[in-house]
């Protein structure tokens, strides 16, 4: 399978952006480890893990498409956080950069008419369901419990039932295959 200069391109342009994510996550776990979040610092380590896997899932395409799949260097990422809530509108912010970024790279695979190409990404666009809600979620909590210490500590503590829950709504949203 051979994959146009083009459409190369902009999946290494993915590969960085992604890579820039995977740091900027586990920044923000960081962050929330040294503040004493740590249900949020899991959650963002776990994010940063799952952002390395997609960098990986679009160097292994490259790869056997015949592509070469450059590696970047990533910018030190934003290292400190005005609140708990601040790490999570920049982990939403995040995911709507990659969901457009995603969208573009689906509009150059259905352009140039690769169906391998677009078959591919239709896993992440599906991903990217999932991310912009689970945020968006998240955020939610702030708006109904408040953000006073007990509810940060409610929110922090809650999020791996949260993901769970969100992500298993995503799940059954899935076409059977």
């Amino acid at each position: 399978m051979r994959i146009s200069s083009e459409l190369a391109k902009a999946i290494n342009d993915q590969i960085s952006y992604e890579s820039s994510a995977t740091q900027a996550y586990v920044a923000i776990g960081s962050w929330c480890e040294r503040i004493g979040y740590g249900g949020s610092s899991t959650f963002f380590f776990e994010q940063a893990a799952e952002e390395n896997m997609h960098v990986l899932k679009f160097v292994h395409y490259l790869n056997n498409a015949g592509a070469e799949a450059i590696i970047p260097a990533t910018e030190k990422p934003q290292g400190n956080f005005d609140s708990l809530e601040a790490t999570f509108q920049a982990g939403l912010k995040n995911e709507q950069t990659v969901t457009k970024l995603i969208n573009n790279l689906v509009g150059i695979a259905e352009k140039e008419k690769d169906r391998a190409t677009y078959l591919f990404l239709q896993w992440f666009v599906n991903e990217q369901i999932e991310e912009e809600t689970l945020f968006e979620t998240i955020l939610q909590k702030f708006e109904l419990i408040g953000r006073d210490k007990l509810a940060m500590y409610q929110i922090d503590q809650s999020l791996t039932s949260i993901r769970t829950e969100t992500m298993s709504k995503g799940d059954s949203q899935q076409p059977a295959n």
